[in-house]
This record gives structure tokens, sequence and C-alpha cells, in this order.
């Protein structure tokens, strides 16, 4: 071989030679800010799936990686002031929890690359183009899809067939993206006789008082959707639609372990699964404008029958026989 093919050859060799063989030099850094508080068990749980997936795909933190945690509960101010705190320590990556932490993030650097989870309509929101192509610095993981809002007025009527009102809860300033949900629940409502308004509830302290308007006239029922802020205050709606016996379904598949009626929708401790995978991708070498938008793809449908039995509902037996999980 003639000496310049060979040094052109090698030259060439060299600049395509991974980027994570490069990174083993240093200690790369992930800036990881989470929407809901650390005491959570649910959130405890997504960042261990989240550290035992990068450990599976060869990053320990303390060894070749570097994490560093922010929490900020659903609260705006919060999410800026985390969000600068971890764009200061000039990661590679930031995982972005939540609408709130990814806006704060998105407006705190816009060059820095992040891995999003459980984000609902992230091309309506305006945080990348496309699902296919994001075209930008983000990209990550999807908690939703166009017909999840029918689909749980649905499953609430099976459940609850004498429902004739439906409230559907959440926060607009946490959850933007619920709006337009509603219209697609609003638009089959016919098919169920029901009728579908908005329940917005900015405070904590707004939500005992909706739900027990709810409960004071007969066939009403509530539809929760992944909400950060009404994750966040779960257990203040578990106990209102207990004490004021209001039927509702839930977005969150964790909600029937504590007490909730049913749920449906996606496995969010995968999601967090799947986002170390990206991580994995982009600490060595790939760009998020590169890595599509995924939406969830396996749907969960959970019911516990004890609450069922406390509200006087009968779960029919096809209905128990479809879901993925029943409680006793």
């Amino acid at each position: 071989m003639r000496r310049r093919a060979f040094i052109t050859l090698l030259g060439g060799a060299v600049a395509a030679w991974p980027a994570a063989a490069r990174a083993q030099d240093r200690t790369m850094r992930i800036g990881v800010l989470a929407g809901v508080a650390s005491t959570d068990p649910q959130m405890k749980a997504r960042l261990a799936a989240f550290d035992e997936e990068l450990r599976k795909l060869g990053w320990d933190d303390g060894r070749n990686v570097k994490i560093d945690y922010r929490f900020a509960s659903g609260v705006a101010e919060q999410a800026r002031i985390a969000a600068r705190e971890l764009v200061a320590l000039k990661p590679d990556l930031i995982v972005a929890h939540s609408t709130t932490n990814l806006a704060a993030v998105r407006n705190t650097d816009p060059a820095v690359q992040v891995v999003f989870v459980m984000i609902s309509e992230p091309v309506s929101q305006g945080f990348v183009k496309s699902l296919a192509s994001p075209g930008g610095n983000l990209t990550g993981f999807s908690n939703s899809e166009p017909t999840m809002g029918p689909k749980w007025l649905e499953l609430l009527k099976e459940i609850a067939p004498q429902t004739k009102h439906v409230s559907v809860m959440f926060n607009p300033d946490t959850a933007p993206y619920i709006i337009p949900l509603v219209e697609t629940i609003r638009a089959v409502a016919h098919r169920f006789s029901v009728q579908v308004e908005s329940a917005e509830v900015r405070e904590a302290a707004h939500i005992e008082p909706a739900i027990a308007a709810l409960g004071r006239e007969p066939g009403r029922g509530m539809i929760v959707p992944a909400d950060i802020f009404t994750g966040a205050h779960r257990r203040t709606i578990l106990d209102a639609t207990s004490r004021h016996r209001v039927p509702a379904i839930y977005g969150f598949n964790f909600i029937p372990t504590e007490g909730g009626l049913m749920s449906y929708g996606p496995d969010f401790i995968d999601q967090f699964r799947k986002a170390a995978g990206y991580t994995d991708r982009i600490l060595r070498g790939a760009k998020a404008m590169d890595l599509p938008v995924q939406q969830p793809t396996k749907f969960e449908m959970i019911i516990n029958l004890g609450t069922a039995k406390a509200l006087g509902l009968t779960v029919p037996l096809v209905l128990q026989a479809a879901a993925d999980q029943v409680i006793e």
C-alpha cells in the first residue's frame, strides 16, 4: 500500500473511531431533572430502573459517568432553578422528566442534548418538529397517543355504566397538552351518552372541592390523565374520590395499587429504561436530532376490585379478563 493512501486510511479510521472509546478518557456527566419529589416511591422506582439499565450498558455512576439529580415537583420556578443548576455543571446531556422540567431545560440552554421522558404531545407543544425527525437537541419518549382519551371514557363507562357526566381533572399550568385531549373525549361523548367537561385545578386546595361537587350529584365520574401535578397530589385525589364515592380512571398505571379504581396507560418505569438506552447512544456520539421520538407501544389496564366494591360497582368479568392486572 502506498504511504499516502495508508495515512489517509488511518486518518479516516481514527475519525470514525466510536466516540465512546474516546470518551473513556474522561468521566461523562448526566443531569437528571425529575418531576416528582425524591421521596416518592414511584420516582425512586423509575430512577432505579434508569440506573440499572445504564449499568447494563456499561455506565457506572462514580466510575465512568457522574449522574447529578435535581427534583422539581411541577413548580415552574423550582424547575427553572434546578435546570440552571444542572446546566452549570456542564453535563454531556440532561434527562428531563415532565413538561415543566423540559421547558425549563430548553429555555436555560437551547444547545444542551436532552432526552425527555413521559412527555405528552411533544410535537404540538413545540418541543420537536416531528416524531420521526425531532430536528433539534431534544428527543425522547412520549407517554400518550391520540386514542387514549376516548379509551379512558370507554373503560370508565364499562366499569361505571351509570356515569352520565364526566370531568377531566388536570392542572393547565403543568399539563397544557390535556386541553386538546379533552376535545378528543368530547368528540366521542355522544356514543356513550355522557357530557364531558374540564375540571381545572391549579392548587392542591382546589382538588377536594372539585371532587366533592361531583359527589353531590348522581352519575358523575372522573378521568385523571397523566399530569405531574395530579400525580404529585394523587393521595388527595384518591382520598377525595373514596370519600365522595366518585368513580375515576387514571392515566398513571400505578394508581390502582395505591387505592385507585382503574388505570389505563403506558409502563412509565419501562420508559425510564428506554431513556437509558437513548442516553447511552448520545454518550457514545449520537445526536438527539437523529433519534426519533418514540410513542408507547404497550398499554396496561389495571383494576382494583376492592375499590370497585367500596364504590358499589360490579366489574364485568369480561373487563376483568381483559385487564393486565386485577387487584383483589
